[in-house]
């Protein structure tokens, strides 16, 4: 099944569980980034060329996010 997001809001606001899992991970780790933060390193970085990206290789993308970005 394949989903379309009509905004990036939406796309976001469906992600959002993920993104705060990755947020208290890296909290863990000394390094305080919000949800809003890694998801737009994301997509600068990872989702740049972003045309037919699955749901789940976005959330895949979020949950193996490395500090390597920064």
């Amino acid at each position: 099944m394949k989903k379309e997001f009509n905004s990036v809001t939406d796309l976001y606001n469906r992600v959002l569980p993920a993104l705060k899992i990755k947020k208290r991970e890296l909290i863990k780790k000394g390094i305080n980034k919000s949800e809003k933060e890694i998801f737009e390193d994301l997509a600068k970085t990872k989702w740049i060329k972003g045309t037919n990206i699955s749901l789940n290789e976005i959330v895949n993308d979020i949950l193996n996010y490395q500090n390597s970005i920064f």
